[in-house]
C-alpha cells in the first residue's frame, strides 16, 4: 500500500523567517540577561548590539564569526527548502564582511518523514555550504512534529575589517541586493494561491548566496551592512539607523519587488511576522500617506533576503559599476541622513 505524500508546508505553522520571534519579545528576554561580555575581552560583537553574528578575536589577524539560523519549511521541494535555509544562515556571515569556513546542521524532523525527503533537505543545505566554499562538518537532529532545518555557521574575518550595522553616515547612499516579498509569496504558496512562475522567482532569489555581493561591497569599502531577513526592510533599517546614530530615508518607488507580490498583498495575503514587525518598530518609522500597498512589503519578513548597504556617496557609482560588471543585482534605494529612525518617501 502506497504511503500518502504530504506537502512539507502542510507541516509548517508559518513560512520561513516569518516564524522568527518578534523583536519586542527578544528585547525583553535579552534585557533580563546579565552582562555576558564580562571576562570576554576577545568578544568584538555580541549581544550588546543587534548585529547579524557574533565575532570573537583569535589574534591580531583573525577573528571568528559565528551565527545560527533555522526555520520550518516554506516550500514543498525538500532540496529547495534545505538550500534556502542554508543560504539564509550563511548570509549572516557575509553581512559581517566575513568568509565561510564550516557549518553544522541544526534540524528537527517528524519520525514518519520519509528518509529520502530528509536526505534531500540535508543535501540542499550541504550543496549551498559547498558553493560558499565551506563544508558541513556535523550537526544535531531531534524529533519534532514540525520540520525545522538550518545551520550553525563559522566564518573568519580580519578584526579590522568587520562590517556591522553601525557606521552609516549622513550623505551615504543605500543599496539593496535582492528584491522584497519572499514572506508574502511563500505564504501565498502555502495557501496554494501562488502562480508557479512567481514562486520560482522567489526560490531563485532565496537560494542566491550573498557571497559575491559581500565581496564586491568589501572591494568598494562600505560603511555599514546588514542582511534583510525576519525583521523586514524597515525593522533592519531601524537597527542600522540606531547603531549608526543616523536616519535612513528610503524611496518606495526605487524598491525592487518580486513578481506578483503586489497582487498578493492587495488580495490580503500577509504574515503574522509583518504585524509583529509593525508593532515593534512603527514608532521609529515615518511613512508618507501617499504610500499604500507597498507598506505590507516594507514590513514583510524576508527569508534569505538581500544585503542592505550604506556606502559613501563618492563610491556609489563605483559600486554600481562593479556589481553590473559582475552580473550581480543591485538597486539604489535611498540615503542616510541626519536624525533617527527610518523615513519612507514616494
Amino acid at each position: 500500500m502506497a504511503t500518502e505524500t504530504r506537502r512539507l508546508t502542510e507541516l509548517a505553522s508559518c513560512a520561513g523567517c516569518a516564524g522568527k520571534a518578534g523583536a519586542a519579545l527578544l528585547s525583553e528576554v535579552l534585557a533580563a540577561l546579565p552582562d555576558l561580555r564580562a571576562g570576554a575581552p576577545g568578544l568584538l560583537v555580541g549581544l550588546e548590539s543587534p548585529d547579524d553574528a557574533a565575532v570573537f578575536r583569535l589574534n591580531e589577524e583573525q577573528a571568528i564569526v559565528a551565527t545560527v539560523d533555522f526555520f520550518g519549511p516554506l516550500v514543498d521541494d525538500p532540496y529547495d527548502y534545505g538550500a534556502i535555509a542554508a543560504a539564509n544562515a550563511l548570509s549572516d556571515v557575509y553581512a559581517m564582511g566575513a568568509d565561510v569556513l564550516l557549518a553544522l546542521n541544526v534540524s528537527a524532523f517528524p519520525e514518519d518523514l520519509p528518509v529520502d525527503t530528509i536526505a534531500a533537505i540535508l543535501r540542499g543545505g550541504a550543496d549551498k555550504v559547498a558553493e560558499a566554499g565551506g563544508i558541513v562538518a556535523g550537526g544535531h537532529t531531534i524529533r519534532d512534529a514540525e520540520p525545522k532545518y538550518g545551520l550553525c555557521v563559522l566564518g573568519i574575518v580580519h578584526p579590522q575589517r568587520i562590517l556591522t550595522k553601525g557606521g552609516a553616515q549622513p550623505g551615504d547612499v543605500l543599496f539593496l541586493t535582492k528584491p522584497l516579498g519572499t514572506g508574502i509569496v511563500a505564504t501565498a504558496a502555502m495557501l496554494d494561491q501562488a502562480v508557479r512562475e512567481h514562486l520560482h522567482a522567489a526560490v531563485a532569489s532565496m537560494t542566491r548566496l550573498n557571497k559575491q555581493a559581500s565581496l564586491l561591497a568589501r572591494d568598494v569599502g562600505v560603511n555599514a551592512m546588514t542582511d534583510v531577513t525576519g525583521f523586514s526592510l524597515l525593522g533592519h533599517g531601524c537597527e542600522m539607523a540606531a547603531a549608526s546614530g543616523a536616519a535612513l530615508r528610503i524611496s518606495a518607488s526605487a524598491l525592487p519587488l518580486l513578481p506578483g507580490v503586489i497582487d498578493y498583498a492587495a488580495a490580503g495575503i500577509t504574515t503574522g511576522g509583518a504585524q509583529r514587525n509593525r508593532e515593534h518598530f512603527a514608532a521609529r518609522v515615518r511613512i508618507e500617506d501617499a504610500i499604500e500597498m507597498v507598506q505590507e512589503l516594507l514590513w514583510d519578513p524576508q527569508t534569505s533576503g538581500g544585503l542592505l548597504i550604506a556606502v559613501a556617496r563618492d563610491h556609489a557609482d563605483e559600486m554600481s559599476k562593479l556589481f553590473a560588471e559582475a552580473g550581480e543585482p543591485l538597486w539604489r534605494v535611498g540615503e542616510v541622513v541626519a536624525g533617527t529612525g527610518v523615513e519612507v518617501v514616494p
